[in-house]
C-alpha cells in the first residue's frame, strides 16, 4: 500500500518530480514508548561510566588501629580509612560501569518507523533528487540548506559514502543547528557508516532525505517487522 506522494527537490529548492512512500514506514500510528525507550539507549550508551569513588581498600594509609579498643576515652576506630573520617573512603559513591542498554531488532524498527511517521505527519520530511558538494565548504552548505530547508536546523540523510556527499557531511562538522550522516557504506562488509537513528530524526526540526535514501529505507525496513 502506498501513501500519497512528495515532491522531490533540486539543491536549488526547486520541484523536479514527486516519490511515493511505503505508508507501512511513514504512515503509521506513532509509538511514544518505543520513541523513549530507543531515545533512552541512545544517550544511555552514550556515557562514558568513568565516574569513579575510592573505596575502603583503595584509600591509602590505615594499616593499623589508630589507638587502642578501650581506656582512651575517644571513640572506637578500626581504620582512617573509614568514611567517618577525614580524607577516608566514600559509601555508596559512582564506580565505573558499563550504562549501555539492550533493544531487541524489532523494537529499534518499530523506533524508526514511528520516528520517521512522526515527522511525515508534521510536515516535516523533505526530500531533495540528489545532495552534493564539490568541496567541503560551511558556508556553501549553509546556503544550499537555506533553498530547501524553510530552517536551519536540518538532519540530512544522504544514502551512499562517495567523495561528493562525503564533502556535505564535512561541511556540517562544526554547525551545531544541522547534522548531516551517510547511511550506507558501498565498501567492504557494507558496514554503515552513521545509521538512521531516533534521537536524531526527533531533535532536528526538519530531517531531508534524498532519493535514493527513501529507496535504501524501503530495502530495509520494508518488510521488517
Amino acid at each position: 500500500m502506498i501513501m500519497a506522494e512528495l515532491k522531490v527537490l533540486d539543491i536549488e529548492g526547486k520541484e523536479v518530480g514527486t516519490i511515493s512512500l511505503n505508508s507501512s514506514i511513514f504512515e503509521l500510528e506513532p509509538n511514544k514508548d518505543l520513541l523513549f525507550r530507543y531515545i533512552h539507549k541512545q544517550l544511555s550508551d552514550k556515557r562514558a561510566g568513568t565516574a569513579s569513588t575510592k573505596i575502603r581498600g583503595e584509600v591509602s594509609g590505615g594499616g593499623r588501629k589508630p589507638w587502642a579498643q578501650k581506656h582512651t576515652g575517644r571513640a572506637r576506630a578500626g581504620s582512617i580509612r573509614s568514611p567517618l573520617w577525614r580524607h577516608g573512603a566514600v559509601v555508596f559513591g559512582p564506580r565505573p560501569r558499563d550504562w549501555s542498554e539492550g533493544l531487541n531488532k524489532k523494537m529499534k524498527v518499530g523506533a524508526i518507523k514511528s520516528a520517521l511517521s512522526a515527522k511525515l505527519k508534521d510536515g516535516k520530511i523533505l526530500v531533495v533528487d540528489k545532495f552534493e558538494m564539490e568541496a567541503p565548504k560551511s558556508k556553501e552548505f549553509v546556503n544550499i540548506l537555506k533553498k530547501i530547508v524553510p530552517s536551519d536546523n536540518a538532519f540530512v540523510v544522504l544514502d551512499t559514502k562517495n567523495d561528493k556527499q562525503m564533502n556535505v557531511k564535512l561541511s556540517s562538522r562544526n554547525l551545531k543547528s544541522a547534522k548531516v550522516i551517510i547511511a550506507d557504506n558501498p565498501g567492504k562488509g557494507k558496514i554503515n557508516v552513521d545509521g538512521l537513528n531516533v534521537y536524531d530524526l526527533i531533535k532536528f526540526d526538519w530531517v531531508v532525505l534524498t532519493k535514493h535514501t527513501i529507496e535504501k529505507i524501503t530495502e530495509v525496513y520494508g518488510n521488517a517487522k
